[in-house]
């Protein structure tokens, strides 16, 4: 089976319409055949990922560090648990073909640079996408350039990650590269 992992936010208080796209997204992707790996938390956007692979009855593995047990969510397929947080991230991208951020907090950025670096240095192999809904993204899009410009970092490196604008274009996306 070929899993994605989907970074996302734990915030009660953000805007409906990234929970509307987390569900549309998961429902895609579990339509396609895509296995579901997140924080297997019910917090936040987590939650509305747990709960969406829950009503498509698609497989979706879990990963939270023991001290978040109180967040767990009850119907996963598989739960992994982790002592740290970066042990939980290596969890999280393993086996995985890609990994989408969603809109979302520090926390989604750091596992989403974090998945970057990888890419670049040759340590994950998924491809990857920032679902840059209403711009969300525009602000790294723009450090990635300022990156470049300044020759912090390679053109090429910055191409790792893709901004689809809406749920059907990383759809589309993730479908055409398999």
């Amino acid at each position: 089976m070929r899993k994605i992992v989907v970074f996302c936010s734990s915030s009660y208080t953000i805007d409906p319409t990234y929970n509307e796209a987390a569900r549309q997204a998961v429902r895609g992707l579990c339509g396609k055949g895509y296995g579901i790996v997140s924080g297997g938390a019910v917090k936040g956007t987590m939650g509305v990922v747990s709960d969406e692979a829950a009503k498509c009855g698609g497989w979706h593995k879990g990963v939270l560090p023991r001290f978040m047990g109180q967040y767990l969510y009850p119907g996963l397929s598989e739960l992994v648990w982790t002592d740290t947080m970066s042990q939980r991230k290596e969890e999280m991208r393993r086996d995985t073909c890609a990994a989408v951020a969603l809109p979302g907090g520090i926390g989604t950025l750091d596992e989403l640079i974090e998945t970057h670096v990888l890419a670049k240095l040759g340590q994950y192999d998924g491809k990857i996408y920032a679902l840059n809904l209403g711009g969300f993204y525009d602000p790294l899009k723009s450090l990635l350039s300022h990156y470049v410009e300044t020759g912090m970092t390679a053109t090429e490196d910055v191409g790792l990650i893709k901004f689809p604008e809406s749920v059907e274009e990383l759809l589309g996306m993730i479908e055409d590269n398999g």
